[in-house]
């Protein structure tokens, strides 16, 4: 049978698999490949991307993954996984995860459970869920274990350096401080992306590396595209807008359109 593959380029030398013409639901283990640059859309905790709002939502950044062709990601609340990886024929990734392999450790996430859920990756030290070195290098493992990708972030080129070397699939730089100001980063600080990238490159060749912070308009994306960058790290601009079957198709076009 014909198939496309795609292969981790870390230690634990994965490969990923999709059958052509196979549905996503019949393929057990399936991780659909991340191919050229990605938008990724953390639902947080708003309400307007909570339970039937979060379906809703993924069906809307569906809807732009397809007209656009590019990958569109979603990052919905744990208890959402589920039914929206069952409404969806997109990637989905969970907020957070824990170190911990199964056992005794009552409250915390496991890999093997967000992946039964239905995600396909886990988003990694947000600036709203930082976690130490010792439990990035630990939660990417983790991530290598149970077959799922890792989007670990970034606060500084200097962090994003020292996360290059764990090697996980993909890299966000995004700065505290310009997060929900709607103050893009890619625009305010163009200095703080090349400069990341080149330093991230000198460590990690092949790790894909998003921007992230304020990014708010299709020309924000297009921006940080040019940059260099693989793609944008985006929430609130989507999540809160009264429109967001627009802005979603805007940013896709705009990543689309900049290859």
């Amino acid at each position: 049978m014909t198939h496309s593959t795609w292969s981790s380029h870390n230690s634990y030398s994965r490969q990923r698999v999709l059958l052509v013409g196979q549905p996503v639901s019949e393929v057990v283990g399936l991780i659909k490949p991340l191919r050229g640059s990605l938008l990724v859309v953390n639902f947080k905790t708003y309400l307007e991307a909570t339970g039937k709002r979060a379906i809703d939502l993924a069906k809307s950044a569906e809807k732009a993954a397809r007209e656009s062709g590019v990958s569109v990601i979603v990052v919905p609340q744990f208890t959402d996984i589920k039914p929206v990886s069952e409404n969806v024929d997109i990637t989905v990734f969970s907020q957070h995860l824990d170190p911990v392999k199964p056992g005794a450790y009552t409250g915390r996430i496991l890999a093997e459970a967000v992946k039964s859920a239905g995600a396909e990756g886990s988003l990694l030290n947000h600036s709203e869920r930082r976690i130490g070195t010792v439990e990035i290098n630990s939660c990417v493992e983790r991530c290598e274990e149970a077959d799922l990708y890792s989007l670990v972030c970034a606060d500084t080129a200097e962090a994003g350096v020292n996360i290059a070397r764990v090697k996980p699939d993909i890299i966000a730089v995004e700065p505290p401080d310009l997060i929900g100001t709607g103050i893009s980063v890619s625009k305010a600080r163009p200095e703080l992306i090349t400069y990341s990238l080149q330093k991230i490159r000198t460590v990690n060749s092949t790790v894909k590396v998003l921007c992230g912070a304020g990014i708010t308009t299709s020309e924000d994306v297009s921006k940080a595209i040019e940059l260099g960058t693989e793609g944008v790290l985006v929430a609130s601009s989507v999540v809160k807008s009264k429109n967001p079957d627009s802005v979603l198709s805007d940013m896709a076009n705009a990543i689309a359109n900049a290859k």
